[in-house]
């Protein structure tokens, strides 16, 4: 990671995150990957506590089941631990869910990253359960992090990408709770004060 990352406080919704790299593993390669690699697609960053545990692969398997249709969607998932790259390798060989992953997974071992996105615990080194998405110009747009003991549901994560992709594809409406893809939006407007 840059040095000049270090300048910069964490991260927040609606603000352009800072070009990091880190490691990853996959199709059977260890590569180095930067945000910047992604520039002009949506991108998902899923973090997690760490290989070899018991909510984790449940997320990561949940998230490759979906991972085609967040590549229709123009969108790269990119999960991330404090593990390295060669433990990812092992974990993907060993374990039946994690075997099923296609995406990249990222490997932050200094906590760097973690440490941008404000999910970095320092007194056991690994990362709370964070989702971020990042629109294709770089602007964070989402933010969840969760305790450790809660899992995640990467539907819910594609229908926030989803309303994402709505709303900058067509900054005069929102999206209303629980919307999806072909539901109504509201335009904003004193019209609706005290209407809904």
């Amino acid at each position: 990671m840059d040095q000049d990352l270090f300048d910069f406080e964490m991260v927040k919704v609606g603000q352009e995150v800072p070009d990091f790299k880190m490691a990853a593993f996959q199709n059977d390669e260890i590569k180095d990957i930067k945000l910047s690699d992604y520039k002009g697609k949506w991108v998902v960053l899923m973090f997690y506590p760490a290989d070899f545990t018991f909510v984790c692969p449940t997320e990561l398997e949940d998230m490759a089941a979906l991972y085609p249709k967040f590549k229709e969607a123009g969108a790269e998932v990119i999960s991330v631990s404090t593990d390295t790259a060669f433990v990812h390798k092992a974990w993907h060989d060993t374990s039946d869910a994690i075997g099923k992953v296609d995406y990249p997974m990222g490997a932050d071992p200094t906590g760097e990253v973690s440490q941008l996105f404000d999910v970095y615990i320092d007194a056991e080194g690994l990362a709370l359960r964070g989702t971020f998405i990042i629109d294709p110009n770089g602007v964070l747009k989402t933010s969840e992090i969760h305790d450790l003991g809660i899992g995640r549901s990467a539907a819910e994560t594609l229908r926030k990408l989803g309303a994402a992709k709505f709303v900058h594809e067509n900054g005069d409406q929102v999206c209303p709770a629980n919307w999806a893809p072909g539901a109504d939006t509201l335009t904003p407007g004193l019209d609706l004060v005290g209407k809904i």
